[in-house]
């Protein structure tokens, strides 16, 4: 279920501890979407830990509020890198 298709894609597995509504606060960009995927073929670690891609790029976390800040800070680094 996409939000929005922008410039920053982050991808969620179905089967993570992280859901959608943990980023809900980021689709106020209009360059972030939030996709989530039945799998997006890490296998295994949506049952080790939280984890998005964003942009392609694994992000990480022991705990969902752990993760949803390092996305946030990744996904600010991103919209910093498209601005200048």
């Amino acid at each position: 279920m996409a939000e929005g298709m922008g410039l920053i894609l982050i991808e969620l597995c179905a089967y993570n501890r992280l859901k959608e509504s943990d980023l809900a606060d980021l689709t106020a960009y209009p360059e972030v979407g939030i996709m989530s995927c039945e799998c997006l073929n890490v296998c295994g670690m949506c049952s080790m830990r939280p984890f998005a891609m964003v942009n392609g790029q694994r992000v990480f976390a022991e705990t969902p509020e752990a993760c949803t800040a390092k996305i946030k800070a990744k996904v600010i680094q991103e919209l910093k890198q498209l601005s200048e």
